[in-house]
């Protein structure tokens, strides 16, 4: 029977169903993309076209300098500096911690590993505002307030992260360990040239979370830093909120813009590697 030959409706009713689909993603997507587009426009104005009624979404004059006062007006490069230092270091502490520990619960045998297993990852089920007084006595009988120990060393290791690179690691196959063992390849030689390169999207994935979480994060770099040259970026936006004077929200908005883009640029630069991990890696039973 050919084509024409079939009936027309289920065909008219997947072409309906499709486009139905094809608009609610649409739909979704410009509600995501919205408040950003709208912060990139207010980055653009004067603090009057700001307030100005009826809303415009094009500037009718650009305010480029926004960026340069953003930079002049609060010691922007410093906290640029130290939100950077931060998220590298917690991002790569991360991977190195969660990888060998990943490994150890995966490829190794040892007693009671899987009973520690499961009291390893039940540290997930704990909020961290629980652990956040604890933490800041352990930071300040350490004397590391103010210092960038404070910031980095407590989010070293992370229980999800072993959690979901274990995972990718019980998938691959034992016998090419036991292939590998014949030729002569250690345990810590098989983990850096076999296991990684073939784990590189899980692990793509566990750098973005780690990188994002520790870029965004406000209320630790807030207990623990008292001086200014030690703050944040997400701190720094709260030097252009004032109660006084008004919030400048032209310079407001032209910093979180600054400060979204090296998120955004990291998601780029692991995106087709992201993608993968949440297609391909499938969680086997605990």
């Amino acid at each position: 029977m050919n084509d024409s030959s079939r009936p027309v409706w289920p065909r008219l009713q997947k072409l309906l169903l499709n486009g139905l689909w094809y608009v609610v993603v649409t739909l979704l997507a410009l509600a995501v993309m919205v408040p950003f587009i709208w912060m990139l426009v207010t980055s653009l104005k004067g603090q009057n076209e700001v307030f100005a009624y009826p809303p415009t979404w094009i500037p009718q004059q650009p305010q480029w300098q926004n960026y340069l006062e953003v930079w002049k007006q609060a010691p922007f490069g410093r906290y640029f500096l130290n939100s950077t230092i931060v998220a590298l270091a917690v991002t790569f502490g991360q991977l190195t911690s969660c990888v060998l520990a990943a490994f150890a619960f995966a490829r190794m045998n040892f007693k009671g590993k899987n009973f520690m297993f499961l009291i390893f990852l039940s540290t997930t089920m704990i909020s961290s505002q629980v652990t956040l007084v604890p933490t800041y006595l352990i930071m300040r009988s350490f004397n590391w307030i103010d210092h960038y120990q404070a910031l980095i060393v407590p989010f070293l290791a992370n229980a999800f992260g072993v959690f979901m690179i274990r995972q990718s690691f019980r998938a691959i196959p034992r016998e090419l360990e036991e292939a590998a063992k014949l030729d002569g390849c250690g345990r810590f030689r098989f983990l850096v040239q076999i296991l990684l390169p073939l784990c590189k999207p899980i692990l793509a994935s566990q750098a973005l979370f780690a990188f994002m979480g520790n870029w965004n994060s406000y209320l630790w770099p807030l207990i623990v830093t008292n001086r200014d040259s030690m703050r944040t970026l997400q701190i720094g936006l709260r030097y252009f909120v004032s109660s006084e004077g008004g919030t400048q929200w032209g310079l407001y908005m032209a910093a979180a813009v600054v400060v979204s883009l090296p998120v955004i640029l990291v998601y780029f630069l692991v995106q087709k590697t992201f993608v993968e991990s949440m297609v391909s890696t499938g969680l086997k039973d605990i």
